[in-house]
């Protein structure tokens, strides 16, 4: 017999109703709540995947605009990705990054300058630590930026 299983007679199964009925709640709520914490996990790791799968991307374009809207002659690079993190946005795909930028021995419009030589110079500082919101609809290749700021000689 199981633990809340009726006892014969009609006076027995009232006995045991209310201790069933709480196990029941308790354990009601413990699944609600394993339930509703796996449905936090999965969607962290999906976000986490769409992260993965168009923010390369996305810092590709805030380095591409950084370059093109500068006044300096030379390109810069990425040193490092700080921070980023997803905006909540129900119509675009919205990013938000914080990036070292450093300048290099090449010129902006070289070719390649993805395997450019940093600029090495103990009289310039030469990084930038640069915050940008970029909107992107990756499907289609577009990307809208939102706001840069940038600040020279961070570390």
């Amino acid at each position: 017999m199981g633990a809340c299983a009726p006892a014969a007679g009609p006076r027995r199964q009232r006995s045991w109703a209310l201790p069933c009925t709480m196990l029941l709640i308790l354990l009601g709520s413990q699944l609600l709540v394993a339930r509703g914490w796996s449905s936090q996990e999965k969607s962290v790791s999906d976000d986490q995947r769409v992260i993965e799968s168009y923010l390369p991307a996305t810092v590709e374009y805030a380095l591409h605009v950084f370059n093109l809207k500068s006044k300096d002659v030379n390109a810069y690079r990425l040193v490092r990705i700080r921070k980023s993190w997803r905006e909540q946005d129900e119509n675009t795909m919205t990013f938000s990054m914080e990036l070292d930028l450093r300048r290099t021995r090449c010129g902006k419009f070289d070719e390649d300058i993805d395997n450019c030589p940093f600029e090495e110079s103990s009289e310039l500082n030469n990084t930038i630590h640069c915050f940008f919101t970029i909107s992107t609809e990756p499907w289609i290749t577009t990307f809208h930026l939102q706001n840069e700021t940038c600040l020279e000689g961070f570390h």
